[in-house]
């Protein structure tokens, strides 16, 4: 069964990945500036350090906040998490040990 949580991070993490498209264009661009005398290598090289800054900032963001509405969508539908499931899964085994001994007493 396909985990909800994992398949929406990676429905996000996609995303992130088009948007990460974006840094090879910034860094063509500013080559061409560079190249044309628009910008020296320096000031280039700077803006291009600073951009990347932003985007990897509001990458976070965004992975954060896809991350947090996923969670919150998921705890609104009332769906068993994998803690949940673990633990019901250990009493059951417990229980089942329990009535294995009590039929071997009868």
């Amino acid at each position: 069964m396909v985990d909800p949580i994992d398949y929406m991070k990676k429905v996000g993490l996609f995303g992130l990945g088009i948007y990460a498209l974006t840094e090879e264009k910034i860094n063509e661009s500013i080559k061409e500036m560079v190249e044309s005398g628009d910008l020296n290598r320096e000031e280039g090289k700077k803006f291009v350090e600073e951009l990347i800054e932003k985007r990897r900032v509001q990458q976070d963001e965004l992975e954060e906040k896809i991350s947090s509405k996923v969670k919150e969508t998921f705890g609104k539908s009332d769906l068993a998490t994998k803690d949940e499931i673990k633990n019901l899964e250990d009493k059951i085994e417990r229980l089942e040990k329990l009535l294995e001994e009590a039929s071997k007493k009868e």
